[in-house]
């Protein structure tokens, strides 16, 4: 501990990341939900173009192209869209504009179980947290996010890690219940789900959803994310980003970004087989007695049976295979399977059944 932190510095608990291999190592990757499938190949096309000339200059502060193209292929008018470095970025902006701070405010709403950047942005702020059980089967309790008192709310759908899809009949719910406060739906892992509370936007002025390029698009590098919602609730993000950062988006990620989000075919097609990649493995490992929830992300949320999440995530390791490890309470019989290629996830098959019939040691 560095006698310089300030006391913020020396109290919050981080977020912490899945591992990263080091440069080199082999390894399978199943630990950080990216896309296992490369970008299209105009991303390449655009970076062949790249006038390096133009980085003396600094980037178009509103990300214009970025949410014009956006906005064309979502459905908004430009003026409703917000960009970022990543959605953490996005999200970090959304709770400094839109939740109060101060031990007197009323408590921002966030599932127990969810995203666990969360809890990070609000301690950083100093905005009051109440956090709402998870129902037992891990579903988001609709009715007590309509009950609670509150000063907003926030939460993943699908969630995450859990992998569970609210319909959009409770996210509705929530929004009605909660009219004079934003309702922040993260969108992450929408693309997988077949469903988008962006529906529900015409009727809700108080509904931010954010999203990412980085599941969907294969463009976890690039660390661009988006918001969209009424153009009051952007006006918000962009007078928190100007006090914060006014450049935010370099200037070669606004450019690929504003091809990739225009590439629906390219992007439907890798979702698709991510998505029949994930009903198999589902259906593989709850063949083998492991208790897999029902997935509508890029991941799977599944629990061994007769050995510990945290012995099955070691002795993966140990193959050279990274999924992720919660030891939380409710969670800690569980592990996060990111899905990959069909030949990497063959391999995960291979060693979990080598794991469980002993044939590792």
């Amino acid at each position: 501990m560095s006698r310089f932190w300030n006391e913020k510095t020396r109290n919050i608990e981080p977020y912490v990341a899945g591992e990263q291999p080091k440069p080199g190592q082999k390894i399978i990757k199943l630990n950080t939900n990216e896309n296992p499938y490369p970008v299209s190949p105009k991303v390449r096309e655009v970076l062949d173009q790249v006038d390096i000339g133009n980085l003396a200059r600094y980037p178009e502060t509103s990300s214009r192209i970025v949410r014009e193209e956006l906005a064309k292929v979502l459905g908004v008018k430009p003026g409703q869209v917000f960009c970022g470095n990543g959605s953490d970025e996005v999200l970090a902006f959304s709770f400094q504009a839109f939740f109060e701070s101060g031990k007197d405010a009323k408590p921002l709403l966030i599932p127990d179980i969810s995203y666990s950047f969360y809890p990070v942005y609000a301690e950083l702020y100093d905005i009051p947290l109440k956090k709402i059980p998870l129902l037992p089967d891990f579903s988001i309790d609709v009715e007590a996010f309509c009950k609670e008192e509150q000063g907003g709310v926030a939460f993943a759908n699908p969630n995450a890690p859990t992998s569970l899809l609210l319909d959009l009949s409770d996210v509705e719910k929530i929004l009605k219940a909660n009219p004079d406060h934003v309702v922040l739906v993260d969108e992450a892992y929408a693309a997988f789900s077949g469903q988008t509370a962006r529906d529900l936007l015409p009727k809700y002025p108080n509904l931010l959803v954010t999203g990412t390029l980085s599941k969907s698009h294969s463009l976890a590098g690039l660390r661009l994310g988006f918001a969209v919602g009424s153009e009051e609730l952007i006006e918000g993000l962009c007078r928190i980003r100007d006090s914060f950062n006014s450049y935010p988006v370099d200037t070669i990620a606004q450019k690929i970004a504003s091809v990739a989000v225009c590439e629906n075919e390219w992007v439907e097609e890798n979702t698709k087989k991510i998505c029949a990649t994930r009903d198999r493995i589902a259906s593989a490992l709850s063949e083998k007695g492991w208790d897999v929830l029902t997935s509508k992300t890029n991941f799977l949320f599944a629990s061994p049976v007769k050995m510990s999440a945290e012995s099955v995530y070691t002795k993966l390791r140990g193959k050279g295979i990274l999924v992720r490890y919660f030891n939380k309470p409710r969670i800690n019989q569980y592990l996060r399977i990111t899905i990959g290629t069909d030949e990497e996830m063959d391999a995960f098959l291979r060693a979990v059944e080598e794991i469980m019939e002993g044939k590792d040691a």
